[in-house]
């Protein structure tokens, strides 16, 4: 029989690439966020999900980049370790006005050069204020979270 924690990591791994995510860093996301501690080496990874140091070093990359997990030096040693916090999906989702702002910044240069007319202008006119909505909500559903988390956590002892 399997391994809970390999079950676990597999479907959430696979649930994560079907949404979008690329398939390796699902997969470590996962595996991280299925560890005790939410701390794992490159090497615990590697040995883990059965792939390649080259293949954890790009996933950890990436899943950095995008704000799920950090790295820290292993306590009282030399190697890294990567670490997954309790609100990973919080500190990502907050992350978003950094993607969100260049995006913006190119719509804006769009609407000002097309015809006032232009379909193509009102397109990229709603697409902007889609993404300036999107990332204004983002600050008070992350204080609405946080309120529900502190109910949550007393509940949980």
């Amino acid at each position: 029989m399997t391994d809970p924690r390999d079950r676990y990591v597999e479907r959430m791994g696979t649930a994560l690439a079907d949404a979008g995510l690329r398939r390796l860093p699902s997969r470590v996301f996962a595996a991280l966020t299925a560890d005790e501690d939410g701390r794992m080496t490159s090497a615990e990874l590697v040995e883990a999900l059965e792939v390649s140091p080259a293949s954890v070093s790009d996933a950890v990359r990436y899943l950095s980049q995008v704000g799920f997990i950090h790295r820290e030096r292993e306590r009282g040693g030399r190697r890294d370790v990567y670490v997954v916090d309790d609100d990973a999906w919080l500190q990502a989702m907050l992350r978003e006005n950094q993607v969100y702002a260049p995006m913006i910044s190119a719509l804006d240069d769009a609407v000002r050069a097309l015809d006032p007319d232009s379909r193509a202008r009102r397109r990229l006119l709603l697409m902007r204020e889609f993404l300036v909505f999107v990332g204004e909500e983002m600050g008070g559903i992350a204080e609405r979270w946080l309120a529900h988390r502190a109910e949550l956590e007393r509940g949980l002892g």
